[in-house]
C-alpha cells in the first residue's frame, strides 16, 4: 500500500514542471512513510511513498526498474495470488531480484502487455513506463478500492493516489458545478468526475496508454466488466449458491493474509466482519481483532456483539471505546486531511479505529462490499417493499401526511422511524430511476438548486446524472440496484472513506469481499437468494450459519450515526454562524444563494430540524476545504 504520482509532459513549459514532482510526492507521506523514490526522464517524472508490507528490505523501494531497464513501475496495492505467478515463471527461467509481489506485476506486463491485469487478484493503482515505446500504461483495480486521479491541459497530465498531490502540481482549479450539486445532493461526487473541471478519476477496471510529447496519443482498455445484471442468472439451488459463496469467500481471507509485517481485523459485531473474522481466526493463530465503542450513543454502541464474536473465535480483541468528546478531537483532523469535499460523517469513526489499530498493527481485513452487493441496508429492502407489496406502500404513502408534523432525525429509533416513513413515501411517487438517486442522497434536487440557484446548467445536469445511472437500466429489478450500488456508491463513497481514513494513519485496510472471483458469484445470483423483505444477505447468513452465534445474524443493523446535531448546536455553532455560513462569508464566495442558507440555518437551529444535520455537515465540509484549497 503507498501513494504514486507521475508528470507528464506534452510540451516545453510541461517539462518545465516535472520538478514539482517531489512537492507532489511530500502531500503523500502518510501514504507511504517507509521511502520517497522519484525517477525522471525527458518528458516524464515518476514519484513513489511506500508503506512497506511485503518485503520490507530496501529491494522492494519504488519506483522499481526492471531487470532488463526497459520498464519502470510505481504501484500502490497488493497482488494478492503473486507467488502463483512468480513459481510458474521462475519454472520457465526467470529469476527475481526482490520477493515482493510489485516485480512480479512487471515482469507480467513485460511479457503479457495489459492482458496481464486479468491475472492480478488484488487491489492496485498503477504505472508503467515502457522506454522502448515511450509509452506510459495507467490502471485501476477492478472495483476502485485504489483511487487514480487524472488531470490534464494542452501542456501536461498529472496522475496521483490524492487530490492534494496535484494541488501541489499547480494544477488549475476551476469549480465543476455538477460535480457541486451532485455532491451537495449525496454528500460525495459520484461517477468519474470530480470537484474540479479537468479533474477526473480513472474508470475502476480500465487502462489508459499515452505519450510524453503527444498529447493526441491515446489508447483506451477494459479489463474487466461486472456480470450483467440481467438474466440468466446461476441455475444452481440456494445451498449451492451459499457452499459457492463459502468457499470463494475462504480462499479469498486465505489470500489476504499474505503479509511480512503484523496484521489484524476490524471487528464491528455485524455479520460482514464477523464472517470474515471467523474465517480469519481459523489460518492465524491468536487474530488481532479491533472495534470501537460510543460510551455516549449506546443505541449505536455494538461492542458487546464485537465481544461476542471475539470469544468465540479466539481473538486477541482490542477494544476502543469511545465518547462523544473523542468523536469531536478527531473533527478538524479529518477536515485537514480532505482534499477534495466528502462528507460522510461517519468517516469520524473509521479515522479513530484506524489511528488506534495501525498501533498495533500494519494491515487490516474489512468487511467492507458485502452489504452493495447482498442487500445489507436499508434502501435495499424499502425498494424490495416498493417493488413486491404495493398495498403497503399505498399504506405508507397515506401515513405520511400524519407524521408531517414530525420531523424525523436519526438521533434515536422512534425518530429514525419517522424519517424512514417520510423518505419511503417520498420515493414512492418518484421514477424508478429518481427514486434510487433520492434514496442514495440527503437533499432533494429542488432543495440544492435553490441552495446554489441552479438553472441555466439543468440539461447538462440532467445528461451527467443519466449517464452515472446508466448501469442501472430500468431499475425494475433489484438486480440492477445491486450493480448499480457496486458501480456507485461503493466507489464513490464507502471504499473512498476507508482509504482515505487507512491512509491518513499510514494502515492498509484489505477488503476479501472485493475479490473478483467472488464478486462475480454473488452478482450472477437471483435477488431471492440475496434479500427477503425482512432482511438481507441471504445467501452469506446460510453458509455461515454454524459459524457463528446466532445473535449476530438475528440481531438489528444500526450503523453508526455521528451526533452532528448536538455539535451544531454547541461546539460549531460559532464557526456555522460567524464563520463558515455567516452572511459576509456566502457574499464574498458567491456559490450559494444568501437567503436559502439563511433558512438552512434558521432550521438548524429551531426547535424542528428535523434531518437536515447530513446536509449541514455537507455544507461545512464543502466551507472547509474551500477555505484551504481556493
Amino acid at each position: 500500500m503507498c501513494g504514486i504520482n507521475g508528470i507528464i509532459s506534452f510540451s516545453a513549459a510541461g517539462s518545465e514542471k516535472l520538478g514539482l514532482i517531489s512537492k507532489m510526492n511530500g502531500c503523500l507521506s502518510s501514504r507511504g512513510p517507509d521511502h520517497d523514490g522519484f525517477w525522471t526522464t525527458n518528458g516524464l517524472a515518476l514519484g513513489h511513498r511506500r508503506l512497506s508490507i511485503i518485503d520490507t528490505s530496501p529491494s522492494g523501494n519504488q519506483p522499481m526498474v526492471d531487470s532488463t531497464d526497459r520498464f519502470v513501475i510505481v504501484f500502490n496495492g497488493e497482488f494478492f495470488n503473486f507467488k502463483e505467478h512468480r513459481q510458474r515463471l521462475e519454472s520457465d527461467g526467470y529469476r527475481f531480484r526482490s520477493t515482493t509481489d510489485t516485480e512480479v506485476l512487471l515482469m507480467l506486463y513485460s511479457l503479457e502487455g495489459p492482458s496481464c491485469l486479468s491475472k492480478v487478484n488484488g487491489f492496485f493503482a498503477l504505472a508503467i513506463f515502457d522506454k522502448v515505446e515511450n509509452t506510459l500504461f495507467l490502471a485501476r483495480d477492478r472495483f476502485g478500492i485504489k483511487p487514480l486521479l487524472v488531470y490534464e491541459d494542452q501542456d501536461r497530465l498529472l496522475f496521483s493516489s490524492e487530490m492534494k498531490s496535484l494541488i501541489a502540481g499547480e494544477i488549475k482549479k476551476e469549480i465543476d458545478r455538477i460535480s457541486l450539486v451532485n455532491y451537495l445532493q449525496l454528500n460525495y461526487v459520484p461517477g468519474l468526475q470530480t470537484i474540479f473541471k479537468n479533474v477526473c478519476r480513472l474508470e475502476p477496471g480500465s487502462w489508459l496508454l499515452v505519450k510524453p510529447g503527444d498529447i493526441k496519443f491515446r489508447q483506451k482498455g477494459r479489463y474487466y466488466e461486472m456480470p450483467s445484471p440481467d438474466p440468466p442468472f446461476f441455475e444452481g439451488s440456494f445451498d449451492e449458491a451459499a457452499n459457492q459463496l463459502r468457499g470463494l469467500l475462504e480462499d479469498s481471507v486465505r489470500l489476504r493474509l499474505v503479509s511480512d509485517v503484523p496484521l489484524g481485523a476490524f471487528l464491528s459485531g455485524g455479520i460482514d466482519s464477523s464472517v470474515v473474522v471467523s474465517l480469519a481466526s481459523k489460518m492465524v493463530s491468536k487474530l488481532n481483532t479491533f472495534s470501537i465503542g460510543f460510551k455516549d450513543e449506546p443505541y449505536y454502541d455494538e461492542t458487546a456483539y464485537a465481544r461476542m464474536v471475539a470469544k468465540h473465535c479466539g481473538t486477541e480483541h482490542t477494544e476502543f471505546r469511545l465518547t462523544t468528546d473523542d468523536l469531536f478531537e478527531q473533527l478538524h483532523r479529518v477536515l485537514d486531511y480532505l482534499d477534495e469535499p466528502f462528507a460522510d460523517s461517519s468517516a469520524l469513526a473509521v479515522q479513530i479505529l484506524c489511528n488506534q489499530t495501525a498501533k498495533h498493527v500494519k494491515v487490516a481485513l474489512s468487511g467492507d462490499g458485502a452489504d452493495e452487493m447482498l442487500g445489507g441496508y436499508n434502501k435495499h429492502r424499502a425498494e424490495l417493499w416498493f417493488k413486491s407489496k404495493p398495498l403497503t406502500t399505498q399504506l405508507l404513502k397515506l401515513a405520511s401526511p400524519a407524521l408531517s408534523p414530525f420531523k424525523g432525525g436519526r438521533d434515536n429509533g422512534l425518530s429514525n422511524m419517522i424519517r424512514k416513513v417520510h423518505r419511503f413515501s417520498e420515493g414512492a411517487s418518484m421514477s424508478n430511476l429518481d427514486r434510487y438517486w433520492r434514496w442514495c442522497g440527503h437533499a432533494s434536487e429542488k432543495d440544492v438548486f435553490q441552495l446554489i440557484g441552479f438553472d441555466e446548467g439543468y440539461n447538462d445536469y440532467s445528461a451527467r446524472k443519466n449517464e452515472i445511472l446508466k448501469p442501472l437500466g430500468d431499475g425494475s429489478r433489484m438486480e440492477q440496484i445491486f450493480r448499480m450500488d457496486m458501480g456507485m456508491v461503493l466507489p464513490g463513497d464507502m471504499l473512498v472513506k476507508v482509504d482515505l481514513m487507512s491512509m491518513a494513519n499510514s494502515l492498509e485496510v484489505r477488503v476479501p469481499f472485493l475479490d473478483y472471483r467472488l464478486v462475480n458469484h454473488v452478482m450472477r445470483l437471483p435477488h431471492k437468494y440475496r434479500i427477503a423483505s425482512n432482511k438481507g444477505k441471504l445467501a452469506l447468513r446460510e453458509a455461515f450459519k454454524n459459524d457463528l452465534p446466532s445473535e449476530i445474524f438475528e440481531r438489528p443493523k444500526h450503523g453508526f450515526e455521528v451526533p452532528l446535531l448536538k455539535w451544531f448546536r454547541k461546539e460549531l455553532r460559532s464557526m456555522i454562524e460567524d464563520e463558515l455560513l455567516s452572511d459576509q462569508f456566502i457574499l464574498d464566495q458567491g456559490i450559494f444563494d444568501l437567503n436559502s442558507i439563511r433558512e438552512t440555518r434558521n432550521r438548524l437551529f429551531s426547535d424542528k430540524p428535523g434531518d437536515i444535520g447530513s446536509r449541514v455537515w455537507g455544507l461545512i465540509v464543502f466551507q472547509y476545504w474551500w477555505k484551504r484549497f481556493m
